[in-house]
């Protein structure tokens, strides 16, 4: 039992949850140091295995954001998924990781065919998936200093070569709408882009948002046989009827609700009627630092029907929050569905590497 103000509530944090979990979208950066801390994080809470979508990438914040390095593939397999066998997988960002105030080309078909080669070599290696940064679309340029958008054609090669060899592309296009508009009280951002100034996009000369939403399901429709996997439900959880028609129309397409849980939680009865009529398309992820409390709210979030709690900050923190939140009290179905069974699924390969899911 809690109280906030005058509102007397229940409380049903579980210290685990109810079945096995896959964290399908978290990142370590090259952070190899942590790996440790974050098997035995995952040991308190029920969490079976995590994906490392950056497993080729070196990171460190700073500049009112984060700023990365192209990294070795190898390390993550040393450090993490060679010494926890089973606990870890990975994704590889290929040659998409380049720092943003370099051309990400001079020569188009050279760069995509040094990216489908990296891409072939990670999957060799053990990579499972193929991520894309939110940079291409939004800062990557070539030489010549236009924007490179992610319908690029002269891009289409390796999406086929993602389809041909099996693995999903993970692309990460577009932000919160709050995040395209200025930077004002008003927004219901703004004390986040304050905190992270990078994370806005309100200059004009920024796409907007249904511009970089159009060129990603372009690319979906143009690769029917490539498998897209698009994270914070599809980077719309503020129009949950456009992310259900992007599943009507398009079979190769599955969604993780990271990072969105305060989004999803603010209009709860719509949230959970979502998440059980696409019960096989959306997959776990959190997106946040491992702790026990980030994931326990997770769990509290999609297993219990409390009433107005805090959701963790971006960062899995909870010093903040945008909007408090409702439980979605999920049936079990879905539940099992969500934490392993629909990745396990989609990741060629996962269920054999996986222990204790059945």
């Amino acid at each position: 039992m809690n109280t906030s103000g005058y509102l007397v509530r229940q409380e049903h944090v579980p210290p685990k949850a109810r079945f096995p979990v896959i964290d399908a979208h978290n990142h370590l950066w090259g952070a190899w140091d942590e790996v440790a801390r974050i098997v035995g994080v995952m040991d308190q809470v029920g969490v079976l295995c995590y994906c490392d979508l950056t497993a080729n990438i070196d990171l460190e914040w700073g500049g009112g954001g984060y700023r990365f390095r192209p990294g070795d593939i190898r390390a993550f397999f040393t450090h993490a998924a060679g010494a926890y066998p089973g606990r870890f997988y990975g994704f590889t960002t290929a040659t998409f990781a380049r720092p943003v105030d370099q051309p990400l080309f001079e020569d188009a078909g050279a760069f995509v065919r040094e990216t489908i080669e990296t891409l072939r070599e990670h999957v060799a290696l053990g990579a499972r998936g193929l991520k894309i940064l939110k940079e291409l679309g939004l800062r990557y340029r070539d030489a010549a200093g236009q924007r490179v958008r992610i319908d690029d054609p002269r891009l289409a090669p390796v999406w086929e070569e993602a389809g041909r060899l099996g693995v999903p592309v993970l692309m990460h296009q577009s932000d919160p709408v709050g995040f395209f508009e200025p930077v004002t009280p008003k927004n219901e951002h703004y004390d986040s882009l304050m905190k992270y100034p990078s994370w806005s996009f309100a200059d004009p000369d920024f796409p907007r948002k249904h511009e970089l939403l159009e060129q990603r399901d372009r690319v979906i429709r143009n690769h029917p046989n490539t498998t897209f996997m698009l994270p914070h439900v599809a980077n719309c959880a503020e129009d949950l009827s456009s992310v259900a028609r992007l599943l009507d129309h398009n079979p190769n397409v599955y969604i993780d609700c990271s990072a969105r849980a305060d989004e999803l939680g603010r209009r709860p009865y719509a949230a959970r009627r979502f998440l059980i009529d696409y019960q096989d398309r959306v997959y776990f992820g959190t997106d946040m630092p491992a702790s026990p409390d980030m994931y326990r709210f997770y769990f509290r979030f999609f297993e219990t029907d409390d009433e107005y709690f805090f959701p963790p900050d971006y960062d899995g923190t909870f010093e903040r929050h945008r909007w408090h939140v409702c439980g979605l009290a999920l049936p079990d179905e879905v539940l099992q569905k969500l934490y392993s069974g629909n990745i396990l699924r989609i990741v060629p390969g996962l269920r054999k590497w996986v222990r204790g899911v059945v």
